[in-house]
């Protein structure tokens, strides 16, 4: 099967769609689908299937800063992207940010399906609802990745609704060599990684450390807009920072911190890095935002709810509480232990091959819809290459 998967983000800024978007890709492609991304990059795209649509442009949001590409030589590139590959079916993450995804949802040249990831607050969902709501009803099959997402869109864009948890990769984070850094007799490693503004919390962290007395490290990957200013505020010699790491150096600092962080103060649909530090073997502290307790209490993908919480969990922006949980989890051997196993089970529920299986089954439902001839003459292609062979679509 020919597949386009579309993501309004920078493929070469680091954010939790564009992982789950590459991580998609990377699996439809080893299942032998000829599977590739269109998104902007802000320098050489990160795989050699990935189909450049120009540099972004900075724009606040829910918070945050997302790299979306709205001007017109992006879109004149995605138009020349889609005529070129004719692809059998189109996979748009966040449909309604304005750029490829919303252009394409105004094409339409083959089957969509879309998924919504944001939670919060979006204008799409505001001042642009009515357009909002016309774009998803283009949409032949509509995902979230969590209840938070949904309670944003659904009273926007009618249903029906499918909800899929996000998934990870578990083996590159699992095998990860730890990054040599320590001795037996160094200090215990904190990490964070993250964008440095405000909703990701960072300065709670940094505020917790005035309130450790005990020896500690603190390793914060990442950069922002908020860098200067937290290193000017917060001169502690506890604190090492990394700026923008490699994927790989990041699994393998993963690898070796005693305890990753994650202090967010909200807008997390869902906990996807909690769940990449579990798979490393990482005991995680974590706001109780609504989108990490779902990760650390809430029933998993099979059903299966968790008999204790899979991460130690503490009341948002509360710097206090951060570090009596900080303390806590590295003084205790066994609770780390518990949260390092509990971790581990809790994140092979997650596995992105689980969930690409659902998403293959909504393709499949979707084209055998088409074939009847509401999107193409004919109907679509669905083929896999080097599997089983071909499946009819209709």
């Amino acid at each position: 099967m020919r597949i386009g998967l579309i993501c309004p983000y920078s493929l070469t800024v680091p954010g939790g769609v564009q992982n789950q978007v590459m991580a998609m890709a990377r699996s439809l492609r080893r299942r032998g689908h000829e599977a590739r991304v269109l998104a902007p990059c802000d320098g050489a795209p990160p795989e050699p299937f990935v189909m450049p649509l120009g540099a972004s442009v900075p724009n606040p949001a829910n918070g945050s800063i997302a790299p979306i590409a709205p001007d017109p030589a992006a879109q004149f590139r995605l138009l020349a992207a889609l005529r070129a590959e004719d692809f059998d079916l189109l996979h748009l993450h966040e449909p309604a940010v304005p750029g490829p995804c919303m252009t394409t949802v105004f094409l339409k040249p083959a089957p969509l399906v879309g998924t919504f990831h944001a939670a919060g607050e979006a204008p799409a969902y505001g001042v642009l609802a009515p357009l909002a709501r016309w774009g998803g009803a283009q949409l032949d099959a509509r995902v979230v990745v969590s209840e938070d997402a949904l309670s944003l869109v659904e009273p926007v864009i009618d249903g029906p609704w499918i909800t899929l948890f996000n998934g990870i990769e578990i083996e590159p984070w699992r095998d990860a060599e730890p990054w040599e850094c320590k001795t037996a007799d160094s200090p215990p490693v904190v990490l964070f990684l993250g964008r440095h503004e405000p909703r990701k919390g960072l300065e709670v962290l940094l505020a917790a450390l005035g309130h450790i007395d005990t020896e500690v490290r603190i390793w914060v990957a990442g950069e922002g807009d908020s860098t200067d200013a937290l290193k000017a505020s917060h001169p502690d010699p506890r604190i090492e920072w990394l700026g923008r790491i490699d994927d790989t150096e990041r699994e393998r600092r993963m690898a070796a911190a005693d305890v990753f962080c994650a202090p967010s103060l909200g807008g997390e649909s869902f906990g996807i890095i909690l769940l990449e530090a579990m798979a490393a073997g990482t005991p995680v502290v974590a706001s109780a935002i609504p989108g990490y307790e779902k990760v650390a209490t809430a029933p998993g993908p099979d059903g299966t709810v968790p008999s204790e919480p899979t991460a130690r969990l503490f009341a948002p922006g509360d710097p206090v509480a951060l570090a009596g949980a900080l303390v806590e989890v590295l003084g205790s051997a066994s609770e780390r232990d518990r949260l390092r196993v509990a971790g581990e089970l809790r994140a092979a529920a997650f596995d992105m091959e689980a969930l690409v299986d659902r998403y293959e089954d909504i393709y499949a439902d979707v084209l055998r819809n088409a074939a009847g001839g509401s999107v193409r003459a004919g109907g679509p292609r669905l083929r896999r290459a080097g599997g089983s062979g071909e499946r009819a679509a209709g």
